[in-house]
């Protein structure tokens, strides 16, 4: 087989596969779990496993979309400069909380079982955490944005029925409303998690 052959079945490969991902969000999201577990599973590091999970989740999580969300009504009395200041901040916080918590599992198995087309822009793909004789079965389904479909995006994470993303906008209204609506309090607490 010449070399021009070989290149056309590849670009067939890699275009087959793209159109799956945006076709098909359910592969999209075992795909992204095959990833993460198989750092999860290499004999490295848990530094290098959370470097290696951060890169995965800023490719696969609209962490704009779920910081923005998170801060609720708040996000409407924010300036420019604020809002940017708080994406920065939130992404930090995200990442690290994310990673951190994941690189606690070895190995983690997810199967994804079907999903549910709830209209053009959002898809619930159903999945399971495969139970261990050290864990119960664990149901998680995720909410993955699709208005992009070249460009799936996971929008929240619901195990066992809890919202990740809900329960983190209760979190963050307690803060401000604990603080009179003052953003710079959630910000010091974005800032204390991201150092510490």
């Amino acid at each position: 087989m010449n070399f021009k052959k070989i290149l056309i079945i590849i670009s067939f490969y890699i275009f087959f596969l793209n159109n799956a991902y945006s076709l098909e969000p359910e592969i999209f999201v075992q795909s992204t779990v095959n990833r993460a577990s198989q750092i999860l599973s290499e004999n490295i590091s848990k530094d290098e496993k959370i470097n290696k999970l951060k890169i995965i989740a800023k490719q696969t999580v609209d962490i704009r979309g779920v910081g923005f969300y998170s801060l609720g009504q708040a996000r409407k009395n924010l300036d420019s400069n604020q809002k940017k200041k708080y994406s920065e901040l939130f992404e930090s916080y995200f990442l690290k909380s994310f990673s951190s918590r994941l690189a606690e599992y070895t190995n983690p198995q997810i199967e994804v079982q079907g999903k549910e087309v709830l209209n053009k822009n959002y898809t619930i793909v159903n999945s399971v955490l495969v139970a261990t004789s050290e864990r119960p079965q664990v149901r998680i389904d995720w909410r993955v944005y699709t208005k992009n479909p070249d460009n799936p995006l996971i929008r929240d994470l619901i195990i066992e029925g809890l919202s990740l993303a809900r329960t983190q906008k209760e979190e963050f209204s307690s803060i401000l409303n604990s603080n009179n609506n003052d953003i710079n309090a959630l910000f010091k607490t974005l800032e204390e998690f991201s150092k510490n």
